[in-house]
């Protein structure tokens, strides 16, 4: 953390991800192609608007909402855990383009600043919002955290479903995948690391 982030109570870093350019027509006709060469007919009322609704999807899927990080000195010095459980998780699988839903919990030690507490969930939501990997989130999560609070310690947990490996392949309905990043304070010490994964089992989301 930079002096200014640690003296300025103003501190209210702007968490913007460009998004890419979109070709609404074009990804409409691209559409259109793949349910034809699936043997689909858009000529069916039913199928009309599929091509529109399935870039609409993907759209508003894959567009990262900016957001404020809003900080505050920590001047009570809190120095224990702060953990926010049961994020929702919705992103998309990068190998076949299919929703992994779930849930994170992410905490953090404080430093010199603390997080607004809504925007632990901002965070989780800006990540998700693109075709990934669970690895990939929860990393991504937790690194983005560590580097603009500066915190002692971060720990991030996701458990998700994967409809690419329950709906096809595998079709392992219930199957739940289960990720971990830990930084800091809260993987270096035993009593730090045991006290953020004993919480996190307790999840509203397993029981």
């Amino acid at each position: 953390m930079s002096r200014a982030h640690a003296v300025d109570p103003r501190w209210r870093p702007r968490v913007v991800h460009e998004p890419p350019e979109v070709d609404v027509a074009s990804a409409e006709a691209a559409a259109a192609d793949l349910l034809t060469s699936l043997g689909l007919d858009l000529a069916d009322p039913d199928l009309l608007e599929t091509p529109r609704r399935m870039v609409d999807a993907l759209v508003e899927m894959t567009t990262v909402p900016a957001f404020d990080l809003t900080s505050f000195p920590n001047d009570e010095g809190y120095d224990e855990l702060v953990l926010v459980q049961d994020i929702p998780v919705r992103s998309l699988c990068e190998h076949h383009m299919l929703p992994f839903t779930g849930v994170a919990h992410v905490g953090y030690l404080p430093g010199e600043r603390i997080l607004g507490l809504s925007k632990l969930a901002r965070l989780v939501e800006f990540h998700a919002r693109r075709p990934q990997t669970q690895e990939r989130l929860t990393q991504g999560v937790a690194r983005h955290l560590r580097d603009l609070l500066s915190p002692r310690g971060v720990g991030v947990v996701v458990e998700a479903e994967h409809t690419c490996m329950s709906v096809r392949g595998a079709r392992a309905t219930g199957a739940r995948t289960v990720t971990s990043a830990l930084a800091g304070v809260v993987r270096d010490d035993p009593r730090s690391r045991s006290e953020f994964l004993d919480l996190t089992r307790r999840s509203s989301w397993t029981s």
